[in-house]
């Protein structure tokens, strides 16, 4: 039985914690094929901390590509490079995120080695019996759940949406084998050229680390009522989201949706202000720890999920709720 893999993603000198979710994911899957987990790291300059961390939150193999040429991220040597370890290795189950860098590697690499792929899974499963992944995720327009298996060839991939799951806890006491892997330079040719990087700097606190969220929806009526949900977001520390209608009239753009067809998040807090709840908006929110709603409907979706719903005018709320926090805030700073 070949091993569980899952992809660490390490960029601009650090490694990503939804490396440590996947390893989540993949702990359940090896056990259940009594076969190891490992974890796959191409970059630049991996400090062994890292390496170190990926064993101690469960892996029990590293391999390890450093080299200039993965300093930036690009598909084409990324995905030669995990080629050649794939031929090499035989791995039965190979998983990424469902990132930029995972949604635009991993197609590329199945389909260079002739295999499945299942997109934005939310549930992984081994099928008795078979040992076949059992990889679930939403279809048409999330409103059913789709469960598919590759079968006939090998590895089976997938990539899982981030905060779909907690990150696997570390155990100092953990060791592992770390394979160091070299290859020759025409490995890393490629037809594209990495130009330079450019933050999204649209908000201080990036959605998808931000521990409080406060998301607008079409309820806010107008554009410029966004300001208040921004007001209350850096009041409370905290990112701004928007449904996708939202984003689809150009109250806000894209990088700050939130569904199934933008980000998926998992704040400590999350505030949805005039949000119904669509299944494709709370498929991105619904792992949140605490769920806030304002909405005039009583009957809207979202308070199906809500930790705490509010009904009534957001136009009557929301500044309230601004200037209760600021003056809060005032008090505890004096």
């Amino acid at each position: 039985m070949g091993e569980v893999w899952t992809l660490a993603e390490f960029s601009h000198g650090k490694l990503s914690s939804v490396s440590y979710e996947l390893l989540n994911r993949g702990k359940n899957l090896a056990e259940k094929l009594n076969t190891a987990l490992a974890s796959v790291v191409l970059g630049y300059n991996v400090k062994r901390e890292y390496i170190d961390e990926l064993i101690a939150r469960g892996a029990d193999k590293v391999y390890v590509v450093d080299d200039k040429n993965l300093e930036n991220f690009l598909v084409e040597p990324y995905a030669k490079v995990l080629i050649a370890l794939i031929k090499e290795y035989n791995p039965e189950i190979f998983l990424a995120a469902a990132t930029t860098t995972g949604r635009t590697l991993m197609p590329y690499v199945a389909v260079k080695v002739r295999t499945g792929l299942t997109a934005d899974c939310t549930v992984l499963d081994i099928e008795e019996g078979t040992g076949n992944l059992l990889q679930t995720r939403p279809a048409i327009g999330g409103n059913i759940l789709a469960t598919i298996k590759t079968p006939n060839t090998r590895p089976q991939m997938a990539t899982v949406r981030p905060h779909s799951t907690k990150p696997a806890l570390p155990d100092r006491n953990r060791t592992g084998e770390v394979i160091y892997k070299k290859f020759d330079e025409d490995v890393f040719l490629s037809k594209s050229k990495y130009l330079r990087f450019i933050k999204d700097e649209s908000q201080q606190v990036s959605l998808q680390d931000a521990k409080i969220i406060v998301s607008g929806g079409r309820g806010l009526g107008r554009p410029e009522n966004f300001k208040m949900i921004d007001e209350l977001a850096e009041l409370l520390g905290g990112a701004v989201g928007a449904s996708r209608e939202v984003v689809d009239r150009g109250w806000k753009p894209y990088p700050h949706q939130i569904g199934l067809s933008g980000k998926t998040v998992s704040p400590a807090l999350y505030i949805a202000v005039g949000i119904s709840g669509a299944i494709q908006h709370i498929a991105g929110m619904q792992t949140s720890e605490n769920i806030l709603a304002i909405n005039k409907d009583p009957d809207a979706q979202i308070f199906k999920i809500a930790n705490l719903g509010i009904v009534g005018d957001l136009n009557e709320i929301l500044p309230l709720l601004i200037e209760k926090i600021k003056a809060y805030k005032k008090k505890e700073a004096v």
